[in-house]
């Protein structure tokens, strides 16, 4: 290797001194980055001594990476009226303002040759000053970086966000520290299922799951990270992603309807907690099935209509949706007949009587469909014409569509529990057909007993969540994707749930929450966030209208905490209230930067994570030039360093409004292992920068 050293404070002689470069003279391992680096003989009390002399070497490629460019300094006006403390002289031939417009210019336009061939960067490099000498041995300085290159072009291929993840998120995930670059599938794992979204048991994200199971056979039997691979290949990850590409990047860039989903998750936590000691009600009683259900269980399920997921208690216990059937079978009903058929035989209105009183309205029709002779009558327009086990699985395959083909069951016991205590149901029934209420031809007894089959349908608060999510976005199951019901039939739905779904505590529910529900003699309640959300909360024991006593809490603390009531839309509805859908909206980029910059410098590497997946530009400067990757050298954290650098992809060699660069940053500091990094990386002084820039001009 031959080199030539370079002292800070040029010699006062009139001949020209000369740089010596280390060049190879095989042209394959030539082309390459000029790195220069300290040679160690600087004092090691005095990282800023301009006695340090470094030798420039030759590196791989020709063409240096994204982060060797820098970003134009803003208000460049504002730098130091002299170079003394850089040069240790005034130039008499520009201005201190000239020699800084030049050092940009030059800093943006040089440092990145277009020319590959190795003479053509030589001749270059003669031009600046710089003596090149050619030794045979350098073919190890000279080596190329062939995997930077292999991985650049790659991601050079990720241009559309529907086939591809973005080439900034593949890079978060891109094991540095493999010396083969594989993208690493735990960190992959973890930073999705932050955003709420549930890789082991989301549909959409089944095949990709496959793709990075250890099983030969390809075969989804894993549930957590220890069943995947640790590694793959970045070819490989990008193929396997390539069918989902739009949803990860969707959801890795915090552009899911819920943004900031852990934030939100901690509200409803502190909801539950306030919630399970909490005692009062009772089981219902007229059921003996019912009677017997552990009346301390509580569980709370979220699902919003882009699938994300939080689940919180006793969410897996499979309980009978009771009359929370009533709203989905009149939606199954209007969706396959229309509201037009479906309404000549019920009606539309508040009833103002008990859910199980015999009673009809002006027009000799139930009131509407959420109470019993309403719900009699809707079962019994259900697909008429057919036979009572046919309209069964009808019923039931519908509900599983609208759960993502989730838990939905069957209990026999509650089923012939109802069936044995039912005479004011069979009252109401011969009190409906002599009014002329059935259509043609009904069945009294298999109607009624498809009545109790559907009452007698289970779910658990998870799979009743995405029902309830489904009816939030508009009859299109968030998980599957699949169109479950028509937009018109889920808007009747949600009229009549927010009108008449929590029987004689309807008009306060919807006074005090403003969301459509329906609750359950079981425990259970449905709530719909329209275009946001699903939730389902169970806990058996009700009050004195037949409601579940903490699912009424809940939801009254939810709209306490959360603008979800359906009038705080108007201007200075919401007070104080939180909107977890203007989290992504509420930061100004302005802010965005500066809160970066705030993380940088206190390595705060989970935010930082969080801006670059928004797309924040680490290479904003603060009003004195200074960016991240300064900030983060002075606080010494070689970890968000290196994040910076090959993550963030951000400039090595920025200047601040005293021409300082990360480097000097940390020599300053005497921050040993973050200069040795700086260096290898292509990091260079100030004032390095400053006299190239004077002899390339």
């Amino acid at each position: 290797m031959v080199e030539t050293e370079r002292k800070g404070t040029p010699p006062p002689k009139k001949e020209k001194q000369g740089k010596k470069l280390i060049a190879g003279t095989d042209k394959e391992n030539v082309n390459g980055n000029i790195q220069l680096i300290d040679n160690g003989k600087a004092d090691s009390a005095s990282p800023t001594s301009i006695d340090q002399t470094p030798k420039i070497i030759v590196e791989a490629p020709a063409k240096l990476p994204a982060e060797a460019k820098h970003a134009p300094l803003k208000n460049p006006a504002d730098a130091r009226a002299d170079q003394n403390h850089v040069t240790g002289k005034t130039s008499p031939e520009m201005s201190p303002q000239e020699t800084h417009d030049k050092v940009m210019k030059w800093n943006t336009d040089k440092m990145a040759p277009k020319n590959d061939s190795t003479e053509e960067m030589i001749s270059g490099l003669k031009k600046a000053g710089i003596d090149v000498v050619k030794e045979n041995d350098s073919k190890s300085v000279m080596s190329m970086d062939s995997e930077g290159s292999r991985l650049d072009r790659l991601l050079a291929q990720c241009t559309d966000d529907r086939k591809h993840l973005s080439p900034s998120l593949l890079r978060l995930y891109i094991d540095e520290m493999d010396e083969d670059g594989k993208v690493s599938i735990r960190e992959f794992l973890k930073h999705l299922k932050r955003t709420g979204l549930q890789p082991f048991r989301d549909p959409r994200l089944a095949s990709l799951m496959n793709s990075l199971s250890n099983d030969p056979s390809g075969v989804l039997t894993i549930q957590s990270e220890i069943g995947c691979k640790k590694f793959m290949e970045v070819e490989d990850f990008i193929e396997v992603t390539s069918p989902v590409a739009y949803l990860l990047n969707k959801a890795l860039s915090s552009n899911l309807i819920i943004p900031e989903f852990p934030e939100f998750c901690k509200e409803i936590t502190a909801i539950y907690n306030t919630l399970l000691p909490m005692k009062g009600g009772k089981n219902a009683q007229y059921i003996p099935q019912l009677a017997r259900v552990d009346p301390d269980q509580l569980g709370i399920s979220i699902c919003t209509i882009d699938g994300q997921r939080f689940n919180i208690g006793n969410t897996n216990v499979p309980f009978c949706i009771q009359s929370c059937s009533k709203a989905l079978n009149y939606a199954i009903n209007v969706a396959e007949l229309g509201p037009e058929k479906v309404h000549q035989h019920l009606g539309k209105e508040p009833s103002g009587v008990g859910f199980n009183q015999i009673s009809l309205d002006k027009n000799g029709l139930p009131h509407n469909p959420m109470i019993n002779p309403g719900a009699i009558a809707c079962c019994s327009v259900l697909k008429n014409n057919w036979s009572l086990d046919d309209r069964f699985d009808f019923t039931i395959g519908e509900y599983k569509k609208m759960a993502g083909q989730e838990f939905v069951g069957f209990s026999n016991a509650t089923f012939l529990s109802e069936k044995s205590c039912a005479d004011q149901n069979f009252a109401i029934g011969y009190f409906l057909r002599e009014h002329g209420v059935f259509p043609k031809e009904t069945n009294l007894k298999q109607t009624l007993d498809l009545y109790f089959q559907l009452c007698s349908v289970e779910a658990t608060c998870e799979s009743a969540a995405v029902i309830a999510a489904t009816l939030a976005n508009g009859g299109v199951c968030p998980t599957t994707q699949e169109s479950c019901l028509t937009p018109d039939s889920v808007r009747n739905t949600l009229s009549l749930m927010y009108s008449c779904g929590l029987y004689d505590y309807s008009g306060e529910f919807a006074f005090e929450v403003g969301l459509p529900g329906k609750s359950g003699v079981a425990g259970s309640i449905f709530i719909v966030v329209p275009n946001l959300m699903g939730i389902c909360v169970w806990s058996p024991p009700l009050d004195s209208l037949g409601n579940s006593f903490r699912g009424i809490e809940f939801a009254k603390m939810l709209c306490k905490r959360f603008s979800f009531h359906q009038y705080d839309c108007i201007s200075g509805g919401g007070g104080n209230k939180i909107d977890p859908r203007r989290y992504q909206t509420s930061e100004s980029k302005e802010s965005q930067i500066v809160n970066m910059l705030f993380a940088a410098s206190a390595a705060d590497t989970v935010l930082l994570r969080k801006y670059l997946q928004s797309g924040v530009d680490f290479n904003m400067p603060d009003y004195d030039g200074r960016t991240a990757l300064h900030l983060s050298v002075c606080g010494g954290n070689l970890t968000v360093v290196k994040f910076l650098v090959e993550k963030a992809r951000c400039n090595i060699n920025p200047l601040d409004r005293w021409n300082s660069t990360p480097m000097d940053d940390g020599c300053t500091y005497e921050q040993t292992a973050i200069v040795d990094y700086l260096k290898k990386r292509g990091g260079v002084k100030g004032e390095v920068l400053l006299m190239q820039a004077s002899q390339q001009y």
